[in-house]
């Protein structure tokens, strides 16, 4: 039978957000529906209403760092139960058909179906997906704050696994915002000696409460030499061009530059600044399930948890602009009052 779902959608582009009903059919068989909570507004869900990936289709419900209890399930679910309580990211569906699926690498699947991609999101009353991508959040971590951890968390905390990075590593942050902050917390709580990049002398008091050991100004070359060859790992969650080579000098021998930033221009990168010292620049997308399991836990033990401030989802609009402002300290978690 089919519902009507409330929810805040974008109609056309540069159009702002407005109170939007769409109809539900029956629930697949291997699907959950989940009613929203706290939904995270993430900057992927700006640059989808800006349809900057050329991939928006209107109108666009955004929201894909959705917390809320599980109300529905398929007649094939069998690893959630009604009433279990759950987060949901930018990943709604995986084939678990192809290579990487049946790698364990869901997260790369050729298929995925993207919560907010040619399908409506989490700034709504409920949202479904498939089971696999719902996943249960611990009783240890604060679900009022733990939506942005299924999309920025994850995608900070994916690479940390994927570099094998080690307790022993010195490791640095580039950009200290809403993805930035989460890597401060997690880096620290793993063993590293951490290094944050900024460009605001502002952020340095801030960076240092985070996790930082120490704080680079980056765009100081002086400051920037003083640690030539020292860092092992480097985590760049800036979206925007930088001197790539600079930062390939703060690597030692066998170092990572890796980027989970959406940066759109192409990295102006000789491969003689790779080839000496046989560093590597690396990307990822959002992790797998089961590394999000994995990142609950390390939240859980360690009590981490995204820096946030909160609006009501009837205020999306003020919230979105809040963030593109960039006003935001850390991430803004919205509250469903649909």
């Amino acid at each position: 039978m089919a519902t009507m779902v409330k929810a805040v959608a974008a109609l056309s582009h540069g159009q702002p957000l407005q109170k939007f009903e769409f109809t539900q059919g029956p629930i697949g068989a291997e699907q959950v529906e989940i009613a929203v909570e706290t939904c995270g507004l993430c900057h992927s869900d700006l640059s989808m209403l800006k349809n900057e990936w050329g991939r928006t289709k209107y109108p666009l419900v955004p929201g894909h760092e959705v917390v809320g209890t599980v109300v529905a399930i398929g007649e094939r679910v069998r690893m959630l139960q009604v009433g279990t309580r759950v987060g949901l990211g930018w990943a709604s569906e995986s084939c678990l058909r192809c290579n990487p699926c049946l790698t364990g690498q869901q997260n790369l699947c050729i298929k995925g179906e993207e919560t907010i991609v040619a399908r409506h999101g989490g700034f709504a009353a409920s949202v479904r997906c498939h089971e696999v991508w719902a996943v249960p959040i611990p009783a240890a971590v604060d679900a009022a704050t733990a939506g942005p951890l299924f999309c920025g968390g994850i995608t900070v905390f994916h690479p940390i696994v994927l570099a094998g990075v080690r307790p022993t590593d010195r490791v640095g942050v580039l950009g200290i915002g809403g993805l930035g902050h989460m890597a401060l917390k997690f880096l620290s709580k793993w063993g590293c000696e951490v290094y944050a990049f900024t460009s605001s002398e502002s952020k340095r008091t801030e960076a240092l409460a985070l996790g930082a050991h120490q704080v680079v100004n980056s765009r100081d070359k002086a400051q920037l030499a003083k640690i030539r060859g020292k860092l092992s790992f480097i985590l760049s969650t800036v979206n925007v061009a930088m001197e790539w080579s600079a930062y390939l000098d703060c690597l030692s021998a066998n170092g990572r530059l890796h980027f989970v930033g959406a940066v759109m221009q192409p990295l102006n990168v000789s491969p003689m600044a790779l080839l000496m010292g046989q560093k590597v620049i690396g990307a990822s997308p959002l992790g797998t399930p089961a590394t999000v399991v994995s990142m609950l836990d390390f939240c859980a033990r360690h009590q981490i948890a995204p820096t946030t401030e909160s609006f009501p989802m009837s205020k999306v609009n003020d919230a979105l602009e809040h963030l593109e402002s960039g006003k935001a300290r850390y991430r803004i978690v919205l509250k469903n009052d649909l």
